[in-house]
């Protein structure tokens, strides 16, 4: 990414969020041990969590949650336009997140079912970039408030952004974990980018995906590894489809 060329001594910065449960965000202000050295370079234009101010001017812009609504795509439209980056953050910004789920229930049946003759403003859940171009996107859920501290700077000063490559497997064995494949549990490590810690799987929970796919995986040898474990197909599609991070590889699979 080009060095953006800041002239005011603190990057402005305003933080929105859309159909999610604004967690990523809370991540980022709850990160008490680095927050007071790390607002010290910003200038806080919109951000609810940490600030009562609102202003339509700044640099960078990080965006949590989904879009499921039709206002909600004139207004990251508005935040796309004054922002010179617009950061995705989070699994709901980066793919959809859990609120895709309602995608795969027929919307309009549903909506009557659950409130009748009350009109609804809703729409199937897209991600971020389905709307708007994305110049970075960080995900998880949810997000690493070390990486997104360390994205900010990389953006503001011009340096290299760097994610893992390699899969959440790889920090899981450096953890000396025992694979929950073995325990007799469907865990999609194998084919996830890693950057989490292995946090789910250190603590005996499967890995659901959260950070999307790995580079270069192997989903094929990922399948066999499934059958060869003689696990439920079933089981391991509604983990795929948990975040709607593994869209196409399931409709590959399909």
């Amino acid at each position: 990414m080009q060095h953006l060329g800041f002239s005011h001594k603190k990057i402005k910065i305003g933080s929105f969020d859309f159909t999610c449960c604004e967690g990523c965000q809370l991540q980022l202000a709850n990160h008490e041990s680095t927050l007071p050295a790390f607002l010290e370079l910003l200038d806080i234009r919109n951000f609810r969590e940490i600030s009562s101010d609102r202003y339509d001017d700044y640099d960078i812009a990080l965006v949590e949650g989904s879009i499921s609504r039709e206002d909600e795509i004139e207004r990251l439209k508005t935040i796309r336009k004054n922002a010179k980056v617009l950061v995705a953050y989070g699994s709901c910004a980066c793919f959809g997140g859990v609120n895709s789920l309602k995608n795969n229930f027929p919307l309009d049946e549903t909506v009557r079912e659950v409130y009748g003759d009350h009109s609804v403003d809703t729409m199937p859940v897209q991600r971020i970039s389905n709307i708007v171009k994305v110049d970075v996107s960080i995900p998880g859920c949810p997000v690493s408030k070390e990486e997104v501290e360390r994205i900010i700077v990389s953006i503001a000063t011009g340096s290299m952004i760097n994610f893992p490559k390699y899969p959440v497997c790889v920090e899981c064995k450096q953890r000396l974990n025992t694979c929950l494949f073995d325990l007799g549990e469907i865990c999609l490590g194998p084919i996830t980018r890693a950057g989490c810690d292995a946090v789910c799987t250190t603590g005996k929970t499967v890995c659901l995906g959260c950070r999307g796919p790995a580079e270069d995986i192997n989903f094929q040898s990922f399948m066999q590894l499934v059958a060869d474990k003689k696990l439920s197909l079933g089981d391991l599609d509604e983990k795929l489809r948990f975040y709607n991070c593994f869209e196409a590889f399931r409709n590959d699979k399909n």
